[in-house]
């Protein structure tokens, strides 16, 4: 992926701020955060999709020869090298996140080819907030099974709004019984997306569309039901809490803290004095 055009190396205002980042594991994938105030971007072009969502203040910017307006609320659907500019159109500015992919990668995601977007504003605010929710995740996700299907999900999210020149052919289902299996056997590993699919014979996201559509969920989440199941078992059986997150592949005490809570109400340590009395 190219540089990023149209953002300068330091803003001439305070109020503005911007980061990246790019997952190690995703070539083709640039996350973008932003605050803008006073700064108005130049026409320039991104050679990627751009997909986001507006979370305050709102901004106006001329796109492929017409002028949007996008506020709170709004999704962003970008086509590859679409000329844009961009400023606040409020006294705060706006503060939005971005997610700049590659046609390759959002092709082998999706199967599909050939996507691009009508409207490069979409006043939804409920998707909106899931994009948000889902950028916010991906920004701060080093895990890469994880950030792999939190992609997925947020493709899933922009799919209504696309075109598609080609859409993938419908396949039979594969059993993946050996992969859930995989997943039980290797609760303390950090998996990749690529490992699921070499079990299961398959490139890595024809794979991980195929697990969702029989299962619903995607791997990770499996995997996360699977950890936790087994978290709750060592709970019971009186194993200290550090043994219980290093078994099941949490990063510490606290990430299996919050986990089990959010799956059964209660912390790990309240849920074992209540079943040992």
């Amino acid at each position: 992926m190219g540089a990023m055009q149209g953002v300068p190396e330091q803003f001439e205002a305070t109020q503005d701020n911007a980061e990246f980042r790019h997952p190690a594991h995703r070539p083709g994938v640039e996350l973008y955060r932003a605050h803008i105030v006073r700064h108005s971007f130049e026409p320039h072009a991104h050679e990627a999709y751009g997909l986001g969502a507006i979370e305050s203040g709102a901004e106006r910017f001329r796109y492929a020869g017409s002028e949007q307006y996008a506020g709170a609320g709004s999704l962003l659907l970008m086509n590859p090298e679409a000329l844009h500019t961009g400023r606040a159109e409020t006294e705060e500015g706006w503060r939005y996140r971005m997610i700049y992919l590659d046609r390759e990668v959002l092709e082998q995601v999706t199967g599909d080819a050939g996507w691009s977007f009508d409207q490069a504003v979409r006043h939804d605010a409920a998707r909106a907030a899931q994009v948000g929710q889902r950028l916010q995740a991906l920004w701060y996700c080093d895990t890469p099974l994880a950030f792999d299907s939190l992609l997925a999900e947020l493709i899933d999210l922009v799919r209504p709004d696309a075109r598609v020149a080609r859409q993938a052919r419908q396949e039979a289902r594969p059993r993946f019984s050996e992969v859930t299996d995989f997943l039980r056997a290797n609760l303390d590993r950090s998996l990749r997306l690529d490992d699921l699919a070499q079990v299961a014979g398959l490139s890595p996201f024809h794979f991980l569309r195929q697990f969702r559509a029989q299962h619903h969920v995607t791997p990770q989440q499996m995997l996360m039901a699977y950890r936790m199941h087994d978290a709750k078992r060592r709970q019971a059986a009186g194993e200290a809490a550090a043994q219980v997150a290093a078994a099941t592949g949490m990063v510490d005490q606290a990430h299996l803290t919050h986990s089990f809570a959010r799956r059964y109400g209660v912390t790990p340590g309240r849920y074992q004095r209540q079943v040992r009395g």
